[in-house]
């Protein structure tokens, strides 16, 4: 089963290109989406799951999955959780700031091989902004997938992303969206849990399902081990890994995973290749 294609690598790919933020929102306390447009004009062509390194000058540099609209090449979308000094700057950037962008990098969700079946994706956290441009390609190709579902978890209702947008996913009769939060405030009035607990509500046939999951490891450890356990197969099941990325292009060895460069053969991997290496505590 083939991933996505992606485009080949720059012939400077250490060279970061001009890009101007266009557009902030601050989904969440410590989170936010820019939109950046190139300044020399080119458009930036990516495989949903993909990531670009994001450079801010004079503080450095970071890898960030993009969560845009894969239609959308000439506006670069990223959504990013300040949780240290490169992404503070970067969730601090305000329209007209210009930062250096390199990629698109790595391997894309396999949209292609869900075709024609049923289709699960499942996010954590900060991990549905890497999912999102899935859910933006399926929707532009419905009809080429049977049943689709997703189910998203934060830890409380004031961490949920895009709330709008899921809002409007979930309006839709096309397919099932399933929310919860670990923790509720006085205002929730959905589900509390994890998101295990919600795949019993979503129909698929497991012999015949794709799926793919991002957030924390131990959230993608339990609901690829649960999927499995109800027929999925686990070659049929993927998930986006994040390492220590510094290079992007498979040379300094910051985000080796046993035998793979995440930044090379990842970050989405199938579960069944690093199933095995995510049960070694600290790996």
């Amino acid at each position: 089963m083939t991933m996505t294609s992606v485009p080949a690598p720059p012939t400077e790919p250490m060279l970061p290109r001009a890009f101007r933020v266009t557009s902030h929102h601050q989904n969440t306390a410590d989170t936010a989406t820019l939109e950046l447009v190139p300044e020399d004009g080119r458009e930036l062509v990516f495989a949903p799951g993909q990531f670009t390194m994001l450079y801010v000058f004079g503080v450095g540099e970071v890898p960030i999955s993009i969560s845009g609209d894969p239609s959308r090449p000439d506006v670069l979308v990223h959504t990013v959780r300040s949780v240290g000094a490169v992404t503070r700057a970067i969730v601090d950037l305000r329209p007209g700031d210009v930062v250096g962008v390199r990629g698109p990098y790595g391997t894309g969700w396999p949209t292609e091989a869900a075709a024609d079946r049923d289709l699960v994706v499942v996010g954590g956290g900060i991990g549905l902004a890497p999912l999102r441009p899935v859910v933006y390609d399926v929707l532009a190709r419905r009809a080429h997938y049977r049943s689709v579902s997703i189910i998203y978890g934060a830890r409380t209702p004031a961490d949920l992303l895009f709330a709008s947008q899921v809002h409007e996913w979930r309006a839709r009769f096309d397919m099932e969206v399933e929310v919860t939060v670990d923790r509720p405030d006085e205002d929730w009035l959905g589900d509390v849990g994890v998101v295990t607990g919600l795949l019993s509500r979503v129909a698929y046939a497991p012999e015949e399902t794709v799926a793919m999951l991002c957030g924390p490891e131990i959230m993608m450890k339990v609901v690829g081990r649960h999927l499995a356990a109800e027929g999925v197969a686990e070659d049929s099941i993927y998930v986006s890994l994040e390492r220590n990325m510094k290079c992007a292009i498979g040379f300094c060895g910051h985000c080796q995973f046993g035998p793979d460069f995440v930044c090379w053969k990842g970050p989405v991997f199938p579960y069944s290749r690093v199933v095995p290496m995510l049960r070694v505590p600290e790996l």
